[in-house]
């Protein structure tokens, strides 16, 4: 049945492809020039990240990992591993199973481990006593398990509560502090994994491989396990800079004595931004991007684990797939929008120049990406109608190879023809929700929290400053519209 879609696919890509002729492209030279040079653009920076990211994989990290290992187990220093844990609204069968992954991975740890669980719910607190009794890690004297019971006021109080507490163990530089969400189950081998790459004084953070455990079959799996897909490349690729462009919320890993640091756990508390327009936007979501953005700012290396794997437990969050991914899209964008402005402030120098271009092309890409279909339609207005069916093969052509190039990475072949479609949706529908956000960056909701940023009645001043949000989204708009169809007209 795959091969029969896959032939499918194909089929309607030649028969689309077959409208082409020297005639209809010649008509619209200035437009099929134009689409070309953007798409040049885009796929040579997809080509550049993909040999970066095999380059790492198989050459740099390798490298990297064994003198890593060598200069720890030459230092003799102990590096005690505390954990970090928040749980909220998250089901009894994965809470669980998260718990007991964490205290499996705490008994392994080395020189001792702390565990500092922050619950709102009484249930939640009970469980975690009860499955910490049955585990191996309670006969452990090397492991001790402090669960802190704290009002739902949002997760970033509940991280800096809980670094606070780890503060008050005074860690050295040498011990490390594992993060992780109470939907995320951790290798049971991970601090032996990452003790070593904190032996480079260089090194702040790292952050891992991620897997996904999705129950129901459907576009929601397929586009999840796509996404990880696509963040195992693009992460391989910031990897072989040192610096990653997020230390992912689910799981990542930090110098101990750096996440305590009272700078660091203010920001992660009470981030914000002060803009021109909006005025100061305090951060409600996005704390691994306040988390990065700290280390980024004070010259650390922040390191990608690509052979390191955790796995998440993710549900659904609306009833249909568009309202999921949606929803999803803005918090996620809106937490790189806001950060990202900060970022590009910062020397070049700092962060190494590819860093930075790249966190400059999280901006640019938008713009290119949503004028690639814009010019097909104008041109097919101008010109010849076929021009969109010429248009329509050539993108599911590259995205049939992007994606091939995607899976092999991961060493599977063959893939859910699906995949195609969900990359060019989170692709241009993604640029859309980033143009959208990106003129709204005071928009914060959590998936399961029902407190969001904008959910009380507006003032005359919010209505303002909402409605001059809509005139520079807008005006944004009609003048990337000038400008493509000047381009398409010829003039």
């Amino acid at each position: 049945m795959m091969l029969v879609s896959h032939i499918a696919y194909l089929s309607i890509v030649v028969i689309l492809g077959s409208a082409v002729s020297k005639d209809l492209l010649g008509s619209a030279r200035d437009t099929v020039i134009a689409i070309g040079l953007l798409g040049t653009w885009r796929y040579s920076w997809a080509l550049i990240n993909f040999v970066r990211a095999a380059w790492f994989r198989v050459v740099s990290h390798p490298r990297r990992k064994a003198r890593a290992r060598a200069r720890f187990a030459a230092s003799g220093h102990k590096a005690h591993a505390y954990f970090l844990v928040t749980s909220y609204m998250i089901d009894t069968a994965t809470t669980m199973a998260v718990y007991r992954s964490i205290f499996a991975a705490a008994n392994k740890a080395r020189d001792g481990a702390t565990i500092v669980v922050s619950v709102v719910d009484g249930a939640d607190e009970r469980l975690v006593h009860q499955l910490y009794a049955t585990s191996p890690a309670a006969q452990n004297g090397d492991v001790r398990l402090i669960v802190d019971r704290i009002p739902g006021t949002g997760k970033r109080d509940a991280l800096a509560r809980s670094f606070r507490i780890i503060a008050r163990h005074y860690p050295t530089q040498h011990d490390v502090l594992l993060v992780a969400d109470g939907d995320t189950c951790v290798p049971e081998d991970i601090i032996d994994q990452i003790a070593p790459v904190f032996s480079d004084p260089k090194v702040g953070a790292l952050t891992t491989d991620e897997a996904v455990d999705i129950p129901d079959a459907g576009l929601f799996q397929d586009w999840f396990r796509l996404r990880f897909d696509q963040r195992q490349v693009m992460m391989c690729s910031m990897g072989l800079s040192r610096r990653v462009l997020t230390l992912t919320g689910r799981m990542s890993a930090f110098r101990a004595c750096l996440a305590t640091d009272p700078t660091f756990i203010e920001m992660v508390q009470a981030d914000y931004i002060d803009h021109l327009r909006l005025g100061r936007v305090n951060f409600l979501t996005g704390d691994d991007k306040s988390t990065w953005f700290w280390l980024l700012r004070n010259g650390y290396q922040m390191i990608y684990l690509p052979d390191v794997q955790s796995i998440s437990a993710e549900t659904q969050p609306r009833d249909t797939f568009y309202a999921s991914a949606n929803v999803l899209m803005v918090r996620w964008f809106g937490n790189m929008l806001r950060t990202n402005g900060r970022a590009l402030r910062l020397s070049p120098s700092r962060m190494g120049i590819f860093t930075w271009w790249s966190i400059l092309d999280q901006r640019v890409s938008i713009w290119t990406t949503i004028s690639g279909p814009i010019l097909a339609v104008m041109a097919a207005l101008f010109f010849d109608v076929a021009l969109v069916a010429v248009y329509i093969a050539w993108i599911m052509l590259t995205r049939y190879v992007f994606v091939t190039l995607i899976t092999a990475f991961r060493g599977r072949i063959g893939f859910p023809i699906t995949y195609p479609f969900l990359l060019y949706f989170s692709q241009l529908y993604g640029a859309l929700v980033k143009s959208f956000v990106l003129f709204r960056l005071d928009r914060q909701k959590w998936t399961r929290q029902t407190y969001a940023s904008n959910a009380v009645q507006l003032s005359m001043t919010q209505r303002l400053i909402a409605a001059s949000s809509v005139y520079m989204n807008v005006l944004t708009f009609g003048w990337l519209f000038v400008a493509l169809f000047l381009l398409s007209a010829g003039i």
